[in-house]
């Protein structure tokens, strides 16, 4: 018997007590131990109370759970295990520092060991089996109790099919119960999970209250991997507590097992008159423990992997959902200038191979969207796309996020989660700011990139995914070899195939295409109307260097949209005043009216003489100013005839 009493906190001087089944202890009004101090969860902890020692575990609460032993205190998730064996005189903490509410625990053994009267190791099981079919009566029920059993596939359906064959091939119990053992627990923690009594007719029917159970039989059972008989249950087993509130007369414990596990204990009782059952009860019992063990091990096995499909379903529809909005948003690289098509040329020519790239350009220029544009021209576009920030992960959880992890793996890791690698299999995995990728988790995406394997953390097993990755920076990756911030071997694995994406300032011919594409987008997602831009307005966007590229662009435009009056031409004014201090250059530039590109090339030699007068002449020092390489300087003075 478990008995818990608040100790501290407004709940002060609350008990609860349990014989079987869960407590459930936490804020909420649905726990059966409600504590209602505003440090504890709403659901903050649960207490296995099952035949064996009864465990607490914690059900990831906010403030955390520590446990109390003879003054030393343990925090439940330090060590990466979230549940604790309880003991008598043991306290359990809900909280933290101040905050603190104090239950007391008390457990009540059963005393002393019960004295056996019949024992059948499931050893001897072929002996056994032998002994009943000597007797057809038996033999016969047996055949009609197990091929009820084996017609059961859901887990629930198993388990009264199994508790009513035991009523049906044992006339004198009362009561069955059915103990199984936690999977998920890697402590063992056993659970009843099924009880049927026999109605007034002899059938079996579910009980109207909760039915104790006792530990010392079941202990037997399990330490002894054998039946055990107790033909006068408060005579041998010595008037325990338990027993008596039980008014257990006679009771069998017969295992459940799965070669060397035991899977749970099958508890039959006769609470009516004492040595009622009987040594052939346990032999009949035994052999019809053997069938039903694997009738229970293949239903978990079934509710396991129903439970698997149904989340994996709802991953996957989540994960296509997304994808599909992704594509539905993804729109076309726009872009008419010389750079842009040298690039979606070398997009094209890798698409289809299956080599790494990686994507360098500034930030903001774009290069999510050229990995997905790779993404949908190869032949990986029925599967998925997905992206990984590096520096948007802190370090500690990357690892998880793109490997995966198992339960238990560490503090917090209570179900098991697939990684990014996994969930892009088949598809295309971009790794975007790679180069705030810390340095241990460089050697396993290099392993990846070798041996086209993942080990989940806390996995003793790698996997094989076949999975396409595209990397991306903004930062000079030789640089970062050279500072040791970056593996020089995964370096060179990912710059198999490098796209540079050119900065906007690169390419000025596009910006009136990317300025009215995001004209037009954003007025339609607001409900504006606006007519285009003005020449003037134009020119100074055209001017502009745009440190931030197109991303700085699109909010620029976007901003344009919402203060635009209703179907109104966006005029120079309506511009960021960082735009439109470029308008003075123009002035000086002496620029006359013709086309765009005319009135362009115009300010722009301006600009490269005035740069080279700053210098004295001094091209490398021009060049820097300008935020171009010096043989990108010497390009443009050819192109416009300057000495």
């Amino acid at each position: 018997m478990l008995r818990l009493f608040v100790r501290t906190g407004t709940g002060q001087g609350k008990s609860f007590e349990a014989q079987g089944g869960v407590v459930r202890i936490g804020r909420a009004p649905t726990n059966d131990l409600v504590v209602d101090d505003t440090h504890v969860s709403a659901e903050h902890v649960r207490v296995y109370t099952g035949p064996a020692a009864p465990t607490l575990e914690d059900l990831g609460s906010t403030n955390g759970t520590s446990l109390v032993r003879r003054g030393v205190r343990t925090t439940l998730g330090e060590n990466g295990g979230l549940k604790a064996v309880l003991e008598d005189g043991d306290v359990v903490e809900l909280g933290t520092g101040d905050a603190v509410t104090q239950i007391d625990v008390k457990v009540q053994d059963d005393g002393d060991e019960p004295r056996v009267v019949a024992v059948r190791k499931i050893d001897d099981l072929g002996r056994i089996t032998a002994g009943v079919e000597e007797n057809p009566r038996s033999l016969s029920a047996l055949y009609r109790a197990q091929k009820r059993v084996g017609a059961s596939t859901d887990l629930g359906e198993t388990l009264v099919a199994v508790s009513d064959a035991v009523l049906s091939l044992v006339p004198r119990a009362t009561h069955v119960t059915v103990v199984l053992r936690d999977v998920d627990d890697v402590e063992g923690s056993y659970v009843p999970v099924a009880t049927r009594v026999r109605a007034p007719g002899g059938q079996g029917a579910a009980p109207s209250g909760p039915v104790p159970l006792t530990r010392s039989v079941f202990r037997k059972v399990v330490d002894g991997r054998a039946a055990v008989l107790a033909a006068d249950a408060p005579r041998d087993v010595g008037q325990s507590e338990s027993l008596m509130g039980a008014s257990i007369r006679s009771t069998i414990g017969v295992p459940l097992w799965k070669g060397d596990d035991i899977l749970g204990v099958l508890q039959v009782d006769n609470r009516d008159a004492p040595a009622m059952l009987n040594q052939d009860d346990v032999e009949v019992l035994t052999v019809l423990a053997a069938n039903a063990s694997l009738a229970i091990a293949g239903a978990r096995l079934i509710q396991r992997l129903s439970t698997a499909e149904e989340r994996l379903n709802k991953e996957n529809a989540f994960l296509k959902s997304r994808e599909e909005k992704r594509q539905s948003a993804a729109r076309p690289i726009l872009g008419q200038s010389q750079s842009m098509m040298t690039l979606l040329a070398q997009l094209d020519k890798v698409a289809e191979t299956r080599v790494t790239v990686l994507i360098e350009g500034e930030t903001g220029t774009g290069k999510e969207l050229i990995a997905s544009a790779l993404h949908y021209r190869s032949k990986r576009r029925d599967k998925l796309f997905v992206t990984q920030n590096c520096a948007a992960v802190p370090e500690n959880l990357l690892e998880s996020e793109l490997f995966g992890h198992k339960r238990g793996a560490f503090t917090g890791a209570t179900d098991e989660k697939k990684g990014l690698f996994e969930i892009a299999d088949g598809g295309t995995l971009f790794l975007d700011e790679v180069t705030e990728m810390p340095l241990s988790l460089q050697s396993k995406l290099l392993r990846v990139l070798q041996e086209g394997e993942v080990r989940p953390v806390g996995a003793t097993q790698a996997k094989h995914v076949n999975v396409r990755i595209v990397a991306a920076s903004n930062r000079n990756l030789e640089k970062e070899v050279a500072a040791g911030r970056f593996r020089e071997d995964l370096y060179y694995r990912l710059k198999v195939f490098p796209l540079r994406v050119p900065p906007l300032r690169e390419r000025r011919d596009d910006i009136p295409i990317l300025a009215n594409a995001f004209l037009k987008r954003y007025a339609s997602e607001f409900g504006r109307s606006a007519h285009g831009f003005a020449q003037q307005a134009l020119e100074l966007l055209m001017a502009y260097d745009w440190p931030g590229n197109v991303r700085e662009l699109q909010n620029e435009v976007q901003r344009v949209v919402i203060d635009v009056e209703e179907g109104a031409i966006v005029t120079k004014e309506l511009l960021s005043l960082r735009i439109r201090q470029v308008e003075g250059v123009i002035d000086r530039a002496g620029t006359s009216k013709g086309t765009l590109r005319e009135m362009m090339d115009s300010v722009e030699k301006y600009l490269l003489i005035e740069a080279l007068r700053e210098h004295n002449h001094n091209k490398t020092s021009a060049a820097k100013t300008l935020g171009i390489t010096r043989e990108g300087l010497h390009k443009k003075l050819r192109q416009f005839g300057i000495g």
